[in-house]
């Protein structure tokens, strides 16, 4: 069995490698970290929670380990496709350069430009970004990425989704042609394949997993759920999640929901906190020091569950997650292979949960088709009421009749069925007098002085005409 230690990395970094508790690489970093300390390009295709990350920031800080970074033009350069995602991999930096003196700066939306900018200033080894932001410092002349030496892009797939590629492109010209490039994906589009194919020379593939897999540790079940009535969708809904939540019990110590828009990333987690849940949300409308806030609580176990948009389906790296509940089916059936990835890490068994309404079975079976497996169905927890509805319509159906009898609905239907001659005792004296045939000579009110004469006749003269 390979170690770390047979890996040809530097001594400093094989002592912050075994006082973080690891001894055995993955299979994504057992293949792709021996070429990438060659030199080569390397194009590694894993599903998530495979150790990715750890793939490219070891070989990384061993190839940095000697030389000097100059004002405002960083050594390396890692693009991310999400603040979270970004925040965790300038982590994995620090703790695995404690005993080396390499320098970093995150470049994130939501801080100071001037505090980034100070930090590059003074130089970097390592810079981790974002694409917006990075060029955001570009632009205003603060950074030059021409002394870049090895670039990283991670979760390249999440960058396609997010329209990032333009920039991912742009960046790619800004940088030497003779740097290395390691470029991490847990699936391979065309578009995302096009783009290896123009920036990589040459390089090393390492596919651990066939494309899109999820994780054999994981529990997968699709709870099937119809709503009595259109407009109580989203309130039995939420009913279900927190029928699943007390079914888990003790057996869920921390879960993540993930939902398809932020505005239930709200009302989800206001409902959840409403009925005693400890829950938080998380989404990119949210200030970035609230996010990194929620993020540290749910890390540091004093936040039980976290109500997610999939901004953080690939930044967040949480070891120990017991339960992934997926609030709607993701419509890109890549996403789910991420949600339900934040579950079953490092070895551990996990369960992952997706509430599938009617409308939702078409993404069901495309998530299905793309994992290449049938997702059990789990009864769902929520038994429907015992025919209440139709005794609330009953009173509704029996109310019709009376109004139908009401009098002065039948006096128009006997009035109908009479003859003309029954209503004579009603009627008017003018009206009187034309039945009778007798002419009226006074004026018609509105008709003026110049009353045409044929207005004047009675019917029965009218016909005779």
């Amino acid at each position: 069995m390979t170690k770390f230690s047979d890996l040809n990395l530097n001594p400093k970094v094989l002592k912050a490698v075994d006082e973080a508790g690891y001894e055995t690489p993955t299979p994504i970093q057992a293949g792709a970290i021996p070429s990438a300390l060659e030199g080569k390009d390397v194009l590694g295709i894993a599903q998530t929670g495979t150790g990715k990350t750890a793939s490219f920031t070891l070989p990384m800080i061993t190839l940095l380990a000697r030389g000097r970074a100059r004002a405002r033009m960083p050594r390396s350069l890692v693009l991310c496709p999400t603040r979270e995602l970004a925040a965790q991999v300038a982590e994995n930096f620090d703790t695995y350069t404690k005993h080396l003196k390499l320098t970093k700066a995150l470049l994130i939306g939501g801080v100071s430009f001037k505090e980034q900018e100070a930090l590059i200033d003074r130089g970097v080894d390592v810079l981790i970004a974002t694409p917006g932001r990075l060029l955001d410092h570009f632009e205003r002349g603060k950074l030059l990425l021409t002394g870049v030496q090895i670039m990283v892009v991670d979760e390249a797939d999440r960058m396609l989704d997010m329209g990032f590629i333009p920039d991912i492109e742009r960046i790619f010209s800004l940088t030497p042609f003779t740097r290395q490039t390691l470029f991490f994906s847990a699936t391979m589009a065309p578009e995302i394949e096009r783009i290896t194919n123009t920036f990589l020379s040459a390089p090393a593939r390492v596919e651990i997993a066939r494309q899109a897999t999820t994780s054999e540790n994981i529990e997968q079940f699709a709870v099937m759920f119809k709503a009595s009535r259109r407009d109580r969708e989203g309130s039995e809904k939420r009913k279900v999640l927190r029928a699943l939540l007390d079914q888990e019990g003790d057996g869920c110590t921390n879960a993540i929901v993930f939902c398809n828009r932020k505005t239930d990333v709200d009302i989800v987690a206001k409902s959840l906190k409403k009925y005693g849940y400890d829950a938080a949300p998380i989404h990119g409308d949210l200030d970035q020091s609230q996010r990194m806030k929620t993020l540290e609580g749910f890390r540091e176990g004093s936040l039980r569950i976290l109500v997610a948009s999939d901004v953080a389906a690939r930044g967040l790296d949480v070891p120990s997650v017991s339960h992934v509940f997926n609030y709607d089916v993701p419509g890109h059936p890549e996403d789910y292979v991420h949600r339900i990835g934040r579950t079953g890490r490092a070895g551990r068994k996990g369960k992952a949960f997706t509430i599938c309404s009617p409308k939702d079975e078409k993404a069901l079976d495309a998530v299905e088709n793309l994992v290449k497996r049938q997702i059990a169905r789990h009864e769902n927890p929520v038994k429907p009421a015992p025919k209440t509805t139709k005794a609330k319509t009953k009173p509704e159906t029996e109310e019709k009749p009376l109004r139908e009898s009401k009098p002065r609905v039948s006096s128009k239907s006997s009035e109908t069925s009479k003859p003309r001659e029954s209503n004579k005792p009603r009627e008017s004296s003018k009206s009187s007098k034309r039945s009778s045939g007798r002419r009226d000579d006074r004026n018609v009110v509105g008709m003026g002085d110049h009353l045409p004469s044929f207005i004047a006749l009675s019917f029965a003269e009218r016909r005779a005409g």
